[in-house]
């Protein structure tokens, strides 16, 4: 296999355009070299030119949060059924196949919430379940049980080792359509939250005791309003501001120990800091977006069938939308020790959450990109995530829920975040030289270097030495995430595709970095 070029080869399949050849290139080196221990010298998509060096200056920087890889759950009622199909309705617990999904995810925190909590009341979903009151979904349509509420989502939560944030009800958001639904009021005051918050934390509160709960669920994490600024109808920042030190106050003579999220997105970042600013310890923003060109779409519809090469430079520059995001909240408070949380990120390509596009191994490539750029911004951004949680249709989520048992998968972005996950120092230290094509960040617990390198080059292979300090590891080890950019994942093959492997390597070793892979390794140094 030496003396091929690693290009791809396309042939036409109906109507669409795919690239086929590296596909069966991977298969056929796997067999010869054994991709379940990827080592020295094996080249993986294309022959490598040279050895090519990754240097790390192993001082440590800033403190890394373990929220940085968070999930959020919703019950988005018919758009798509999230939380409803988790549950197992006959037994009254989770799916234990969502359950071991979300285990190796691991994703730090899990909040509850999002749109829903504008018209979310947290007593109906508590207490026994054959009295609990179902709502109307006001915004994603059809009718909640409740089956699943407060102390089910923490004990979720417990069996995953995530730590529980909570949205609560910040007075409908000043939105008039969510105050009200088929003649009960949806709107939740300061008090209402502060019950909530006893509820979940005060260690004699009489109402949870009386459900039968005798210790309490500690909820360290609330937010407070969430998308406030995005409806002209709604409250605007010196109210939003106003009601934020209203809420906080009420909530902290329920436990004064909470650590609590103001809204700050939409330029309001800076008069929320300096209006609330002694109240909350972080301030959020979400980010949902297009890198498609909308005068010339590559990813609309099966647009993005048509022209891989195309898709493939569009979603490698995607991560630069996400920069841009980040950097104008946080100039926008620079000045101020106020740490940021963007409880919501995902593509907004066009197909109401569903584009299929985000089935494939190039945007799992396009999200490691994005997830590289959040620990750049780990100095101040110490809440994040880059997905939906689950569902069993919206292609924006981490995990697919399956009908059946057995069938729960993770999404591109959701293997990429399992495996960064695992591979996260708690401080950042600088990656001070790459490859053209490789991009990479690092972080240090002790002696160990864990680095995250991302194979921008959708066809080549680059052959790296990894350094630290300007000295060779003593040893490495890692896993790697690869395939045909093209493939998608589904129920049907995800057990074959986007697998992860193993990459050892000792003192002096190259390893290779395949086209559109996605690397983490962890390097132990003296």
């Amino acid at each position: 296999m030496t003396g091929g070029s690693g290009k791809e080869r396309l042939v036409d399949m109906g109507r669409g355009v795919r690239s086929c050849s590296r596909r069966v290139f991977l298969k056929g080196v796997s067999a010869a070299a054994g991709l379940g221990a990827v080592g020295r010298q094996v080249v993986l998509g294309g022959e490598a030119a040279g050895v090519e060096t990754v240097e790390v200056d192993a001082t440590v920087r800033y403190e890394l949060s373990p929220h940085l890889y968070m999930q959020f759950m919703e019950p988005l009622g018919t758009n798509d059924s999230s939380v409803e199909a988790s549950w197992d309705h006959l037994r009254d617990c989770w799916r234990e196949d969502l359950i071991e999904a979300t285990r190796g995810l691991a994703p730090g925190m899990m909040r509850w919430g999002g749109l829903l909590c504008s018209y979310y009341r947290w007593r109906e979903g508590v207490g026994p379940r054959e009295k609990r009151v179902p709502m109307h979904n006001i915004v994603w349509g059809g009718i909640e049980s409740n089956q699943v509420g407060t102390a089910e989502f923490v004990d979720f939560c417990r069996k995953v080792k995530a730590d529980p944030l909570m949205c609560v009800n910040f007075d409908s958001d000043g939105r008039p359509q969510f105050r009200s639904a088929k003649g009960r009021s949806r709107s939740g005051d300061a008090q209402e939250a502060a019950d909530w918050a006893a509820y979940c934390n005060d260690p004699g509160n009489a109402e949870r005791r009386g459900h039968g709960i005798s210790e309490p669920l500690r909820i360290s994490h609330w937010q407070l309003g969430n998308e406030t600024s995005y409806s002209r109808e709604g409250f605007d920042v010196e109210t939003a501001a106003k009601k934020t030190v209203e809420f906080a106050r009420a909530m902290r003579r329920s436990d004064g120990g909470i650590k609590l999220i103001g809204w700050g997105d939409s330029g309001w970042a800076p008069r929320m800091a300096e209006v609330a600013g002694e109240y909350v310890q972080y301030l959020a923003f979400h980010h949902m977006f297009n890198p498609d060109d909308r005068r010339k779409p590559v990813l609309a519809g099966e647009r993005y069938r048509r022209d891989p090469e195309a898709t493939w430079q569009v979603l490698m520059d995607a991560w630069k939308q996400n920069d841009a995001k980040i950097r104008e909240v946080r100039d926008s408070v620079r000045g101020r020790e106020i740490p940021l949380a963007m409880t919501e990120c995902h593509f907004a390509i066009p197909g109401n959450n569903r584009n299929d596009v985000l089935r494939s191994w190039t945007a799992g490539v396009a999200y490691a990109r994005i997830l590289n750029n959040h620990q750049r911004h780990g100095d101040v951004l110490k809440i994040a995530t880059a997905a939906d949680f689950c569902g069993t249709r919206w292609t924006v989520n981490a995990v697919i829920v399956g009908t059946h048992p057995g069938r729960v998968f993770l999404m591109p972005v959701g293997l990429v975040m399992r495996q960064y996950r695992e591979y996260l120092g708690e401080r950042a230290v600088s990656v001070v030289r790459t490859p053209a094509g490789i991009d990479a960040v690092a972080s240090r617990t002790g002696d160990s270097v864990y680095v995250n390198l991302v194979n921008t080059r959708r066809n080549d292979t680059v052959r790296v030495q990894v350094r630290v300090g300007g000295k060779d590891v003593i040893a490495g080890k890692g896993t790697m995430l690869v395939d045909d950019p093209c493939t998608e994942i589904s129920s049907e093959n995800c057990r074959e595709v986007m697998q992860p492997r193993e990459v050892s390597f000792r003192a002096g070793e190259a390893i290779d970095l395949p086209g559109a892979s996605v690397t983490s390794v962890k390097v132990e140094i003296a």
